[in-house]
Formats: structure tokens, C-alpha cells, sequence
């Protein structure tokens, strides 16, 4: 089968030559890698993704197709571009609707294959997540260049502002939605006198939802520039700081706003919301050389001295010696000792850098879900 050019080139000036892969046309965005095996639709609809240009480290990718069912976020793929080796044009799964690069077309995505995708992890390892351009229709290496040089990078833009929810909406569905033989939750719904929780959408995952909804939470998800003060006229039982994309540090209303709900409601942050809780705190954030995106980090919890196998991303980490003790580390990555969790030591409020409701584990990290609860149980 005959196929078009493509050029994938990083700010350093590195250039990979390949195929078009999706849409024809030209992005820029950060160039990461991810490590997930599976799971390349979800990684495409994370609203986290927004600005970046995502490779996949494993070889062949889109073997199952992709369905209406596994997207994690409305209006299609957030991702700015796609990198793999080898993309699947004839999937065989019983669920699949579309193939891969037919995904892509549907929703102009570029992308390119037929690269070496393992030089490119080692490159972006050795020195560290880069601007870069994917192109079909500019095949010039130096014109390329020049316009990802003149790119301000990602930690210029608010990208929470392009996928946060435009207005309030409720949640009900869980996880296990099919109607006939459904599996076990893993939490018992409903019986929990009503508990309702508020979500800050800064890019929230569905799955985060379901989650929510499977430990018996009544749900609504609220747009990342609503007030404190209408959170607390809510009249809410607890607070979720969502995941979302982009360098924290530019999400100034979801920081002070969060600095207000502080020793008010119990309050569980992911990912970027971790963030946004350890700036509100008074802490800082530093950059990762190339980010966690995987789904195979082992997380230890301390408290239990157990090791969690989860799924992450994000660019940035919470520096936990800038918080000078206003809170306690909970998670440590095994990889690179870095942090992925805290908790006050005074109020109820606790966060987790991976994502426990990705489930690479598949249900190590689910226990977060039901300490949240638990949590407000307690500080009702």
C-alpha cells in the first residue's frame, strides 16, 4: 500500500523520516513518549495530553481497532500528534467500530509511522521532552525547524481553559454498566446517606467519574473557573481536584480557589490536581527531564509498604521539601524516588501524582477511591 511522506522534527534538530499516519497537514507540540502496551484510545482522548505529541514505545499499536466506549473525555482526541512504529490498518476485536488511522482522519489528527520509535524513546531519555513538529506537506527539515524553534512551548499556554467543561453537569454512570451479569463492584453502591462530591474538571477523565460513582458518590463535575465561593454554596461533602494538561503553575484560578477550600471540605487531588494542591499550599513545582507516561510505574504507599503497579501522566512534580512540613509524603515512585503523594497533616486532604482509576494494575490504586469516602465519612 502506497503512502504519503511524513517528518517528525525536535526542536535540538533531530529529524525521523516516515509515513503519514491519520490526517494529512502539520502539528507542533511536546514530544513524549509512553510506555502502555494497550490503551492507545484512552491515551488519545486524556484530556492531559492537550499540547503534547504522544509516542508509543510498544512496536505494533491499534491491533483492536477503537470503539465508542473507551474515550476518557469528549469531542475526540485531545493528543496534538501520534508516533508509533507500526500502525494497524485491519483490527479484529468484536467492539471495534474504527481502525486507528481511520480514528485519526475522523478527527484531523497527523501523525507518522515507520519510524524508529526506539531511537526516539533513547533520544528523549538522554535529553529530556522537546518541542516538535509532524509534517506531510513540508518535507523540509530546516523549514520545519524554524517553525518549533519559534514555538513559545507548552508552559506558555493555560491548556485547562481548551477542555475544561463550559458549564456544571452530573454524573451517574459507574464503571459496571452493562445490564446483564454485571461484575462485582468493587464497591458497594448507594447506602452511603447521600454523599456528594464535587469535581473540578481541569481535564477530568471519565473514568475518574466512574470510579467515583462505584464507591456510591453522588457526582457533579464543575468547570475549572467556577468560584470557591459556589463550590461551598454547593453545599457539597467533599472536593475532587481533577487531572488536566499543561504546567500548573498557569492554572492561577484553580490555585486560589483551591487556597479558599482548604480546612473546608476534604478535598482528593490527581495529577495535576496534586499539583494545584501543593502550589495552593505554598509549595512549588519543578519539571520532569522527560515525564512519567506508562502504565507500568511501581508506586510504593508507605502506609502499607505496598507497591502499586499505576498508570501515569504528567511533566511536573510537587517539590514535597517546599511544603516544610505541612505535609506527609504517602507514595513513592520506585523508579526515580519521586514523589506521587501527600497528605495534610492537619486537615482532611490527601492527592496522588499517578492515576488510580487507569487500572494498568489492573485494581491496585481503587483503594483511593474508597479512602475518599471513607474520609468524608469521618469529617461529616
Amino acid at each position: 500500500m502506497l503512502m504519503d511522506k511524513a517528518i517528525l522534527v525536535l526542536s535540538d534538530g533531530t529529524v525521523f523520516e516516515g509515513y503519514s499516519l491519520g490526517s494529512p497537514g502539520e502539528t507542533i507540540g511536546e514530544v513524549v513518549f509512553n510506555t502502555s502496551i494497550t490503551g492507545y484510545q484512552e491515551i488519545l482522548t486524556d484530556p492531559s495530553y492537550k499540547g503534547q505529541i504522544v509516542a508509543m514505545t510498544y512496536t505494533q499499536i491499534g491491533n483492536y481497532g477503537v470503539n465508542d466506549e473507551d474515550i476518557e473525555s469528549n469531542s475526540g482526541i485531545k493528543a496534538e500528534g501520534f508516533i508509533v512504529k507500526e500502525a494497524c490498518n485491519f483490527p479484529s476485536n468484536w467492539r471495534s467500530s474504527l481502525s486507528l488511522p481511520e480514528y485519526l482522519k475522523k478527527y484531523n489528527i497527523v501523525g507518522i509511522q515507520g519510524i524508529d520509535t526506539r531511537a526516539l524513546t533513547r533520544h528523549l531519555r538522554d535529553h529530556g521532552s522537546q518541542m516538535g513538529a509532524i509534517s506531510t506537506v513540508n518535507l523540509k527539515p530546516e523549514s520545519l525547524l524554524k517553525k518549533v524553534k519559534e514555538h513559545p512551548g507548552i508552559s506558555s499556554f493555560d491548556y485547562v481553559k481548551e477542555v475544561s467543561s463550559k458549564k456544571p453537569y452530573k454524573w451517574s454512570e459507574g464503571v459496571w454498566k452493562w445490564k446483564e451479569n454485571p461484575p462485582i463492584p468493587l464497591f458497594s453502591k448507594g447506602g452511603d446517606g447521600g454523599i456528594r462530591v464535587v469535581v473540578y474538571d481541569f481535564g477530568v477523565k471519565f473514568n475518574i467519574l466512574r470510579n467515583l460513582v462505584d464507591a456510591g458518590i453522588d457526582v457533579t463535575v464543575i468547570p475549572a473557573l467556577t468560584p470557591a465561593e459556589e463550590v461551598l454554596d454547593m453545599d457539597t461533602d467533599g472536593i475532587v481536584l481533577s487531572n488536566g494538561p499543561g504546567d500548573p503553575e498557569r492554572v492561577t484560578y484553580g490555585i486560589e480557589n483551591t487556597k479558599k477550600l482548604i480546612g473546608k471540605k476534604p478535598i482528593f487531588g490527581i495529577c495535576l490536581g496534586h499539583q494545584i494542591l501543593g502550589l495552593a499550599m505554598g509549595g512549588r513545582t519543578y519539571k520532569l527531564k522527560f515525564g512519567h507516561h506508562g502504565g507500568n510505574h511501581p508506586v510504593k504507599d508507605l502506609s502499607t509498604e505496598r507497591v502499586e503497579i499505576t498508570a501515569q501522566n504528567h511533566n511536573y512534580c510537587v517539590d514535597i521539601n517546599s511544603l516544610h512540613g505541612r505535609v506527609r509524603l504517602t507514595h513513592k515512585n520506585l523508579y526515580d524516588g519521586t514523589e506521587e503523594g501527600m497528605e495534610h497533616v492537619e486537615f482532611p486532604v490527601f492527592s496522588v501524582q499517578y492515576h488510580p482509576e487507569a487500572g494498568p494494575g489492573p485494581n491496585d490504586a481503587n483503594y483511593l477511591f474508597k479512602r475518599f469516602l471513607e474520609m468524608i465519612k469521618k469529617h461529616a
